[in-house]
């Protein structure tokens, strides 16, 4: 399995705001946070406008205290199994225990995750991405807010800003990507084949298959990374929990590191895969 992943570049849609009609901050967070929403889009399925909406309203336009102290955008509480740091906030209760992160980038991603592994909110996933009215109810329906009006807020937001527009990014934009490890890459359209993207990105086949460890029998199908400089030998973060059906392969791939540099960092032998739950070093080498 291919990971399908990521668009980290900043893109910018001339026209699609009235400065003078919209508040600036709300502005200023739509134009900080919508690559990394596209890039969670194209990992997760979870619509970029539907990201973004959240965070704006969670976060209060990221000038809440649980985002400035926290990097929190989300809301999202402890719950069982938390191991990070903590803050104490009133919210639907006194004192409720909320997520520290150490950036904002973190808690989009454990947003992402907290969506995709648990159960209540499976029946999302099989929306389509450009369905950001079906996610919103979705989310009010599957309980992830107690306010009554969570969808209507979710849905005015997206489309008072045009966020829908970013839905689309990641399928069909012949664009080059760069990824938080610095590496180029692109990402496959529909119907495209590996000798297709090397003739857009101007990258020879022979090596794509080495940058990406692919084979000459690799068929790539919409949605996945294309590498198109080779990757890096650690990661940008730490280290990386193994996720249910991840392979060794699928783990480079979305941390841009090179697969037999992730072998030796974890004193694993080529061709070893991981159980679920397995924490794999990106950085450094795990002790004997």
């Amino acid at each position: 399995m291919l990971r399908k992943i990521i668009i980290f570049t900043l893109l910018s849609i001339a026209g699609v705001y009235t400065a003078t009609a919209q508040p600036q901050h709300r502005l200023d967070y739509i134009e900080t946070y919508k690559s990394i929403a596209i890039q969670e889009m194209n990992m997760y399925g979870i619509p970029a406008s539907i990201k973004l909406a959240q965070g704006i309203l969670e976060s209060g336009d990221g000038q809440s205290r649980l985002a400035a102290k926290a990097n929190n955008h989300f809301g999202i509480k402890c719950h069982t199994g938390w191991n990070g740091k903590k803050i104490y906030h009133d919210d639907d209760e006194k004192g409720e225990c909320f997520r520290v992160y150490k950036n904002p980038e973190e808690s989009y991603r454990d947003h992402s995750l907290f969506l995709v592994e648990r159960p209540r909110y499976k029946d999302l996933f099989k929306l389509d991405r450009t369905d950001y009215k079906g996610w919103a109810k979705g989310l009010k329906a599957a309980g992830y807010a107690t306010n009554p009006s969570y969808a209507n807020l979710l849905i005015k937001l997206i489309e008072d800003y045009q966020l829908y527009i970013y839905d689309s990014y990641g399928s069909d934009q012949d664009i080059i990507f760069i990824h938080p490890n610095r590496v180029r890459y692109t990402v496959v359209r529909k119907g495209e084949s590996l000798e297709e993207v090397s003739d857009r990105s101007r990258v020879s086949v022979k090596r794509i298959i080495k940058y990406n460890e692919f084979t000459w029998e690799t068929q790539v199908e919409e949605g996945d990374v294309v590498f198109l400089q080779r990757k890096r030998n650690k990661g940008k973060g730490k280290s990386h929990v193994v996720r249910a059906g991840e392979t060794m392969h699928d783990v480079a791939q979305e941390h841009a590191i090179r697969l037999d540099k992730l072998y030796s960092r974890n004193r694993m032998e080529v061709g070893q895969q991981p159980n679920a739950g397995t924490t794999l070093k990106l950085r450094g080498r795990k002790k004997k």
